[in-house]
């Protein structure tokens, strides 16, 4: 992988939209195209194969693809992009339960941009197992410090929506 790679990726999925159902097949062999130019397995490939699938209705067939990324050593902002959409496929297949564990860690990782989207993909994970008032916690939370006021009641809005929820 290089910047000239990088950069034809970036090309490619800002394209994304232009793609329908009926020629999704075209944007997800462009992608297998791209991710071919890398050494077979490769997690960066896997991964890009993966957003492909994801981005096109298929979240089952994401699944694997993410999952071995993984495994392969994926690391750095994809690694997290991936754990992200993973919980996110495998909600999407009737696996939220899944995606929680996934996500639940990530809350204490590293702080970057990709935080809020680690909260409202567990929010709806969450969501998905019966247990909106912590899904609604954790999105009022990540949404708080974005709002020009009120931040600091909805912040504490967020903590009591859990408060009395039994753990």
């Amino acid at each position: 992988m290089d910047d000239a790679w990088e950069k034809r990726l970036g090309v490619a999925w800002d394209r994304l939209d232009t793609y329908d159902e009926e020629n999704a097949g075209e944007f997800r062999a462009l992608i297998d195209g791209l991710a071919a130019e890398l050494p077979e397995g490769h997690p960066a490939g896997l991964f890009e194969r993966a957003c492909a699938f994801d981005s096109t209705g298929h979240s089952d067939r994401a699944v694997p693809l993410y999952r071995e990324a993984l495994e392969r050593g994926l690391d750095g902002y994809r690694k997290r992009r991936t754990v992200i959409q993973l919980a996110s496929s495998l909600r999407n297949v009737g696996r939220a339960e899944e995606g929680v564990a996934l996500l639940t860690p990530e809350l204490d990782a590293p702080s970057d941009e990709l935080d809020d989207a680690v909260r409202a993909c567990l929010a709806l994970c969450l969501a998905n197992l019966g247990r909106e008032r912590e899904g609604l916690s954790l999105v009022l939370g990540a949404l708080a410090p974005h709002l020009p006021r009120y931040q600091r009641s909805m912040a504490n809005y967020a903590r009591e929506l859990v408060a009395d929820t039994p753990a």
